[in-house]
């Protein structure tokens, strides 16, 4: 692919919909690539058994340090916090209800200058509505940005009103 391809590539992502960087995780897009990678193809993602096992025995398995010498976050986290949260994301956290919220959105996989692409295109329900790119840097995850979709996509379900670009 050309720099000038690839430019309109990006482009042509950019202008076509309110889209939401995502890191490619450890899944399977649907259906298989074709032979052009740079082909944009549909995204179903679906954690293995195997691995959420494994994360929940890593995350049992935590080794701790010994409880900070302050009774305030003047050293950081507290210990007791942080083992909370551990915990919740180790036995609580449910992971398949994620997958399904994601799994609702219309995900897609492409390659831009040879790096692996995920995004998520939701186009609003306001004509003419302006398009918007959404990304996150790493080790950010789209979890963090799948909460703004519906009200930024749809503003007036959440109290908000129609803004329309100036077609002039």
């Amino acid at each position: 692919m050309t720099k000038k391809q690839s430019s309109l590539r990006r482009s042509l992502l950019a202008a076509t919909a309110v889209a939401f960087g995502l890191p490619l995780i450890a899944a399977q897009a649907t259906p298989a690539a074709a032979a052009d990678e740079t082909a944009i193809h549909p995204f179903h993602y679906r954690a293995s058994e195997s691995a959420l096992a494994d994360l929940r025995k890593r995350i049992a398995n935590t080794r701790w340090p010994d409880k900070e010498t302050v009774s305030d976050r003047s050293q950081g986290n507290q210990l007791a916090r942080l083992q909370e949260i551990v915990h919740y994301w180790g036995t609580d956290y449910n992971w398949r209800k994620m997958e399904s919220r994601l799994n609702a959105l219309p995900m897609f996989t492409t390659k831009i200058d040879g790096i692996d692409i995920q995004f998520i295109q939701v186009k609003s329900h306001s004509p003419n509505a302006l398009p918007i790119i959404i990304t996150h840097g790493w080790p950010g995850s789209i979890i963090e940005l799948v909460g703004v979709i519906h009200p930024l996509t749809n503003p007036t379900a959440h109290g908000g009103r129609r803004r329309m670009r100036s077609t002039s």
